[in-house]
């Protein structure tokens, strides 16, 4: 059993990568190609679940038991789960106040991580049960 504080470290580091291409793919697009935010948001996401799966499937959760194609198929949803809430929250919040986009994109990329982590190691990269 891989000890928590090592998962979490792995996570931190593969999460801020990810995070970082995502921010850096959306606010790219939004500053070179006109892109709406929301638009700019998706092709981040896009890019950086590659990083992140990646990433957390050779470092974080390198002990996990299950195939690639398992692995990937669950994290691809538990990643799904946490855009939409990014992508509804970034709408709402874009909308409802006066916060830069790239600020307030980096917020929520920060916020949506710890439902990540939780996600990913209780389900997605979860040992089978013996």
């Amino acid at each position: 059993m891989v000890p928590m504080f090592t998962q979490l470290a792995w996570f931190v580091l593969v999460g801020c990568a990810a995070a970082a291409t995502h921010w850096l793919i959306a606010v790219g697009c939004v500053t070179l190609w006109q892109q709406p935010p929301l638009v700019a948001n998706v092709i981040g996401w896009l890019v950086a679940f590659l990083v992140s799966f990646g990433g957390h499937y050779c470092l974080t959760f390198r002990h996990q038991p299950n195939s690639l194609a398992v692995a990937c198929g669950r994290f691809f949803l538990v990643s799904a789960t946490g855009f939409m809430i990014n992508e509804l929250s970034y709408a709402c919040l874009l909308h409802m106040t006066d916060i830069a986009y790239d600020l307030l994109l980096g917020a929520i990329l920060v916020a949506v991580a710890v439902l990540t982590f939780i996600l990913s190691r209780g389900w997605a990269f979860r040992r089978r049960a013996s």
